[in-house]
């Protein structure tokens, strides 16, 4: 039973690290793992604007904790 800080959550922590949403998409969770990656995308690409940019950082580090923390249900 894989849980939080199994093998496969490690793997998909350090993928979120190159490409946010890249470990929800190894988990199966695809919804997340769009939602992650549009809103990183679109915020890094607004850089100069600061706040997108903070947000899409934010949301890359969330991205990467919550695929660490990630717990299927039953």
């Amino acid at each position: 039973m894989p849980g939080q800080g199994s093998g496969g959550n490690v793997i998909a922590a350090l993928c979120n690290i190159f490409i946010p949403g890249l470990g929800q998409l190894v988990q199966g969770r695809v919804l997340a793992a769009l939602l992650f990656f549009v809103i990183c995308v679109v915020g890094y690409a607004l850089w100069w604007l600061i706040i997108p940019a903070i947000i899409a950082a934010i949301a890359h580090l969330w991205a990467i904790i919550d695929a660490a923390r990630f717990q299927p249900r039953l």
